[in-house]
């Protein structure tokens, strides 16, 4: 016998209790984790390719670097309007073409002969296209296809970008150690292409287009074509920089993206190497950043609950800094146990600062919060951009990473300095961009 709840079907047999099937919403979450994955793939590379570049080609490590910065800061402006662009052309169409721009970028740099061409394959291409695929994607997932436990959801789906990088770094970094940096490449953009099908064959934009309600929840009918979400996006953003803490934050944010994926993601294999550390040593490590990584976001996120989010930044920043500021004399031919503990350290600090930044947000900018936290995180990204491309620049003058690393040690103390202007508020008085317009 079958019987229809709403609009999900069981198949019951008489006089037997219902044994429901799997939801089809986890089959999407699947797809969306093992489709980060895929994505996260590119990230992988740049630090790893500093080097080799270099070597075969004569381009200076600012130029290499500035790829890389083009690459983040598309991703980072990318990334507010990405959640409008699902609304508008549906979630699968958006991915599958991000998937392909990565592939796309990744494999045409196996041909490139000149430094302008790294900037557009890598910069350009796998921007856009990693781009569209940040936090926004499976944000956008978790609230269409869940009612119900969005929360283990959405930690899930954030955890699969480090287990991206614990998959990919070791493996292209002895890609890279034995073959060279075009198997590494053309291994990135295999791996985006491979979700390609998995996405087109089993994702979906909403639970209503295969009769079904989200995972705990009632049925709703699929919406129409969202046209507007880009305009509210870019007035949102008008509207925030007109507030002080929006430029606290930004700022602070700004120097995190600085200090994480503008500089140890893109120099510290590369100034590890200069020590005499073996590339795939150097990517092991940082491969254990992933590790940590998730270990540190959840329990900032228990913290955040908990205390002032104000506070817990302060306390991130200045450890952080102060732990920039030792690199320099931790670095070695070999790996021993203050750099193992610089490691662990600095990845369960990676994205700690995103919890209490978000609560942050929210708690200022109350309905507009996910949209000032998307261009928050856009000024992140910027500033990494910034620190991929001078931490290259100050290495081809300096011949040394050193003042790299004091110089984001003071910019991390200057981020403590800044989270701790903010000042807190209520509900009652978070700031109201349609005022402050």
């Amino acid at each position: 016998m079958t019987q229809t709840t709403g609009t999900v079907t069981t198949d019951v047999a008489p006089g037997r209790p219902r044994r429901p099937r799997v939801h089809r919403a986890w089959i999407v979450a699947a797809v969306t984790f093992v489709t980060i994955i895929g994505g996260a793939a590119f990230n992988s590379l740049p630090g790893l390719l500093i080097d080799p570049l270099h070597t075969e080609f004569g381009w200076s490590r600012g130029e290499i670097g500035l790829a890389a910065s083009i690459d983040m800061a598309l991703y980072g402006l990318t990334a507010p309007f990405a959640a409008a662009l699902m609304d508008r052309f549906g979630i699968r169409r958006v991915v599958v073409v991000a998937l392909s721009a990565i592939a796309a970028g990744a494999l045409a740099s196996v041909w490139m002969t000149a430094s302008w061409q790294l900037m557009l394959y890598w910069g350009l291409l796998v921007g856009l296209g990693t781009g569209s695929m940040a936090m926004s994607f499976s944000a956008t997932v978790t609230n269409r296809w869940f009612t119900a436990r969005r929360g283990l959801v959405t930690g899930v789906l954030t955890a699969a970008g480090a287990s991206g990088q614990l998959v990919f770094l070791p493996l292209c970094a002895w890609i890279v150690d034995h073959h060279g940096w075009r198997p590494a490449s053309v291994t990135v953009a295999l791996a985006a292409l491979a979700v390609v099908p998995l996405v087109w064959l089993l994702m979906r934009d909403h639970p209503a287009d295969v009769g079904l309600a989200p995972y705990g929840g009632e049925p709703t009918d699929k919406p129409a074509p969202a046209k507007g979400a880009a305009a509210r996006t870019v007035r949102v953003l008008f509207d925030a920089a007109r507030t002080g803490p929006f430029w606290l934050l930004a700022g602070s944010f700004a120097i995190c993206g600085a200090s994480t994926n503008g500089l140890i993601r893109t120099h510290f294999v590369p100034s590890a190497h200069d020590h005499g550390m073996a590339i795939t040593a150097a990517a092991s490590l940082l491969a254990v950043i992933g590790v940590f990584d998730i270990i540190g976001t959840v329990f900032s996120g228990w913290l955040t609950d908990r205390y002032d989010a104000r506070r817990l930044l302060a306390v991130y920043y200045a450890l952080r800094g102060v732990s920039l500021l030792f690199l320099p004399m931790l670095m070695a031919p070999a790996v021993h146990p203050p750099m193992v503990l610089f490691i662990v350290f600095y990845g369960l600090d990676w994205v700690a600062t995103v919890p209490p930044t978000l609560a942050l947000c929210r708690e200022r900018y109350g309905e507009d919060s996910a949209i000032v936290f998307g261009w928050v995180l856009a000024s992140h990204q910027v500033g990494a951009a910034l620190v991929a491309f001078l931490g290259g620049v100050a290495r081809d003058v300096f011949g040394s990473y050193d003042v790299v690393w004091y110089a984001s040690g003071a910019l991390c103390a200057m981020a403590t300095l800044m989270v701790l202007a903010v000042r807190r508020t209520g509900a009652g008085n978070r700031t109201d961009l349609t005022k402050a317009a």
